[in-house]
């Protein structure tokens, strides 16, 4: 494999380890006193989606890692090709 897969792969590990730390610490910091069912948190009111991590992780995975992922692919192609051959390939 490539250098930029490997990069690419410890970036969304680390992205992923830290997503998996953050939603235990969370989730030891709100226990539920009375059961199941409780109040929302006023900061969870106002930002439902921000607060959510699945809507967090869904935006990420929809709108960044393409990116990431054409960022070393514009990378690997420049380093393939010179520069008059890449306009060839358009």
């Amino acid at each position: 494999m490539s250098t930029y897969i490997w990069i690419l792969i410890i970036i969304v590990t680390v992205m992923a380890l830290y997503l998996l730390f953050y939603t235990y610490s969370v989730a030891r910091a709100q226990k539920v006193k009375a059961g199941y069912d409780s109040t929302i948190d006023d900061s969870v009111k106002e930002h439902p989606y921000l607060k959510n991590l699945i809507f967090v992780s869904l935006l990420l995975g929809r709108f960044w890692l393409p990116v990431l992922f054409l960022l070393c692919f514009s990378i690997v192609i420049r380093r393939r090709f010179q520069y008059h051959e890449i306009f060839f390939l358009l």
